[in-house]
């Protein structure tokens, strides 16, 4: 992993001390994160992974398939959000900070899913917010974009504290922190439900949780296009990679308190897609259904079952692309009407039907239809979390329902109806068409290959 890195720290020296064009710039950085991503994509030999032991160990760092294609989705998020900030790259606004904050972003993101201690690795977790936050506050709409980042970083510092004092008290019993030590040897809580809980609760808010989900819509609305894409691609996979790692370290059976959770989650799943239909903000209304999609992740990474943890795993990889790939359609809406509102933006499908085309590929993708990654995902958990209780196949018929209709009511309410014609429309670029593509082919393509993932 080391060599990695030292590209990355090269290339932040290179553009610092080399003065350079705004375009050459922002080609130059596109060019080399592929180039990364092709390295570690033929370096790394996925055939050998698999999603429990560790292989290609280094010093301190090691992958199985459950990080490798985190990491492998991080770079192409990254990749997507430079594509997606054409603004930035031509209003001159500050670009080079633009790359520097994505270049440690993505060293940390490398690193927190690949790093085999759990204190280095609490870390990285919390520093990994950083380059978010200054995303936020940088290159935010709004001054409500100061608020939004409070909430961010007091909600998720604020559960931190309980793990770090849980992972010294392992240390203090253990003397070791290590991940794979932990996870041959296991660790008995000798029934401590509290430290247990303390020890999810860091994770919940990060992947968010119903309940504790408040900063998600917040910084989700007041964050740039870069900072939304980074937020629901690879941010949210933080909370679900860290109750993977620890659910595998846990030798006692919490089953009765894991189905609490799920059935907790599970209903407030149920309540945000309620909410979903009353959101006139198109960000917003994203935003909540991310929170719907992580019930199900976390139902089945509690169902602690092979096939959940697929299912949370395939659901990780596709909500990281398709909800990624509907910010960047909201935001191609927004700097067309200067607004997010469902009442103005309506009848696009008259100006471009290409683009609805591809609009409507999305909105199926988060409805999980097929032939996207999503509908086998949620196959997945679906017999995972009927495993843990045939009673939940009420409220899981429910949740999927409703997030079935509010896909098709984002859908519907954008292409349809008469246009208001308050603005001057121009036309979709042959940029945001191939930003379209890039996240449509990994999306509905991915299903043809899913040997890889498992």
């Amino acid at each position: 992993m080391l060599k990695y890195f030292i590209i990355i720290m090269l290339m932040i020296t290179f553009l610092i001390f080399l003065s350079m064009k705004n375009f050459m710039l922002n080609i130059l950085f596109k060019n080399i994160i592929l180039f990364l991503m092709i390295i570690f994509l033929i370096e790394c030999n996925f055939v050998s992974l698999n999603l429990i032991d560790y292989t290609y160990i280094y010093f301190m760092f090691g992958l199985d398939n459950f990080s490798y294609w985190l990491i492998v989705l991080s770079m192409w998020i990254i990749f997507l959000m430079v594509l997606a900030s054409i603004k930035i790259v031509k209003n001159n606004n500050f670009l080079l900070l633009f790359i520097l904050n994505l270049s440690f972003m993505l060293i940390f993101l490398m690193m927190v899913f690949s790093v085999l201690n759990f204190m280095t690795f609490y870390f990285l977790f919390e520093a990994s917010l950083i380059p978010t936050l200054f995303l936020i506050l940088g290159w935010g709409y709004q001054i409500e974009r100061i608020q939004a980042g409070y909430y961010m970083m007091f909600y998720t510092l604020f559960t931190s504290l309980p793990l770090l004092m849980v992972l010294i008290f392992f240390y203090n019993t253990k003397y070791s922190l290590d991940m794979i030590f932990m996870s041959i040897s296991k660790y008995n809580l000798h029934g401590n439900v509290f430290i247990y809980l303390l020890m999810l609760m860091a994770f919940l808010v990060k992947l968010p949780m119903f309940m504790v989900h408040l900063w998600l819509p917040k910084a989700h609305v007041e964050a740039p296009v870069s900072g939304s894409m980074i937020l629901a691609g690879v941010m949210l996979k933080l909370g679900g990679y860290g109750l993977y790692r620890v659910l595998l370290i846990i030798e006692m059976d919490f089953s009765s308190v894991n189905l609490l959770i799920v059935v907790f989650s599970l209903m407030g799943g149920i309540y945000m897609s309620f909410l979903c239909f009353r959101q006139v903000d198109m960000k917003s209304l994203v935003a909540y259904s991310s929170v719907v999609h992580m019930s199900l992740v976390i139902g089945g990474l509690l169902s602690v079952e092979f096939m959940g943890i697929n299912g949370a795993y395939l659901m990780m990889i596709s909500h990281g692309i398709c909800s990624s790939g509907l910010f960047c359609v909201v935001n191609m809406f927004y700097e067309r009407s200067m607004s997010r509102s469902l009442f103005i933006n309506k009848g696009f499908l008259i100006f471009s039907p290409s683009m609805m085309i591809m609009w409507f590929l999305l909105c199926m993708g988060n409805m999980s239809a097929p032939p996207s990654l999503n509908m086998l995902s949620e196959i997945f958990l679906l017999i995972s979390l009927l495993g843990l209780s045939k009673m939940l196949i009420i409220v899981l018929m429910v949740l999927l329902f409703v997030s079935s209709c509010y896909s098709l009511y984002l859908y519907s309410y954008i292409c349809y109806g008469k246009s208001l014609n308050m603005f001057s429309f121009y036309m979709f670029s042959s940029r945001e068409y191939f930003l379209m593509l890039l996240h449509l082919v990994p999306l509905n393509f991915l299903i043809l290959k899913i040997d890889l993932f498992l």
